[in-house]
């Protein structure tokens, strides 16, 4: 694998695009700088915006088809499990105790687990969990479906449980497979996700297809068994995916399509035909990526604009003032993107 002296070409401010503008009164106070692209369902690039073809890593975004690579390793687990391996979840006792059940039924433990620790995300979860007296634990840590439904793989494989997360163990070279069957590309550049699995760098259009790939299972007849399997997850246990209330959990919920986010500014969502958004945001941060990837599906007929309009209204946090909470500006899409539309 390659360091990162090696890696390839990531893309620069100056190769990508204005995506998005916040305003307060009237004036632009922050700018979200990045690249988007729009796949079609034979993976055919039909909008590109910035520097799509630039190698970075998807992170979390990528759970779906490390999920997939986990059935296909062997795991066998329940569709809700599925889901919170695909998911980046809030650490709510639900989400804590569907981990816990999928590591006994394997007569597994917590301990286990090779994610790190912590406090569910919440303020009313953590209070809860603090008045039970609980600790830190990797239950709460938002990728623990993931690393549950690897020690169901490993264990079904007969491999190690304990170097399940090395990048040469025999589940993650099943991962590595999924990423190149699905997404069209091999990752040459291999890091550490914040979880401690192995992070994968690849293009944002080779994320779009892979993904875009997945969701397809839902309406081809021919497509892999395991997609429709992780796809069809996500949409019946949109909770698992991220938690109530939250972006990616409202897209699914509202629009029936599959969403994911990644950390370091990164989403996708794909409609269940395959046509398929991705955004990526230089400074990292996620604030209009929901805004863009979905306005370019709606602009593809994939979203119904009255639909589109009352998500929005859910997901784009209004920029207010005072007491009152008076609208004191807002958030729009940059030239860039409006240009597509």
């Amino acid at each position: 694998m390659s360091t990162d002296a090696a890696a390839p070409h990531t893309a620069t401010a100056a190769e990508s695009a204005e995506l998005a503008v916040v305003t307060r009164a009237g004036l632009a106070e922050s700018r979200h700088v990045g690249s988007a692209v729009l796949v079609g369902p034979e993976g055919e690039i039909i909008t590109r915006i910035g520097a799509p073809e630039g190698i970075m890593f998807p992170r979390s975004s990528l759970k779906p088809l490390q999920a997939l690579a986990s059935l296909r390793a062997g795991a066998l687990v329940s569709p809700e499990a599925v889901a919170l391996a695909c998911g980046s979840h809030v650490g709510s006792q639900r989400h804590q105790s569907a981990a816990a059940n999928i590591l006994a039924r394997e007569r597994l433990d917590e301990s286990y687990l090779k994610c790190p620790v912590a406090y569910p995300a919440r303020r009313a979860d953590l209070e809860a969990h603090l008045r039970a007296d609980r600790l830190e634990t990797p239950l709460a840590y938002n990728c623990s479906g993931k690393h549950a439904v690897f020690l169901a793989a490993a264990r079904t494989q007969g491999s190690r449980l304990a170097t399940y997360t090395d990048p040469d163990h025999p589940l993650q070279q099943v991962v590595t497979q999924v990423y190149t069957e699905y997404c069209g590309e091999t990752p040459t550049t291999v890091g550490v996700d914040g979880c401690g699995a192995p992070a994968a760098a690849m293009s944002l259009t080779g994320l779009a297809r892979g993904i875009g790939r997945l969701a397809s299972a839902l309406t081809q007849r021919d497509a892999e068994v395991h997609a429709f399997t992780v796809a069809q997850a996500m949409l019946d246990y949109p909770w698992a995916v991220r938690g109530e209330r939250e972006p990616d959990t409202v897209v699914i919920e509202q629009l029936g399509l599959l969403t994911k986010s990644g950390a370091e500014g990164v989403l996708v969502v794909a409609a269940p035909d395959g046509t398929t958004a991705a955004v990526k945001t230089l400074d990292g941060s996620g604030r209009a990526n929901h805004l863009v990837a979905l306005s370019l599906l709606a602009a593809a007929g994939k979203i119904d604009l009255d639909d589109l309009e009352r998500t929005l209204k859910i997901l784009v946090t209004p920029i207010t003032g005072g007491v009152d909470q008076r609208p004191a500006g807002g958030l729009r899409l940059a030239e860039a993107v409006t240009s597509q539309l």
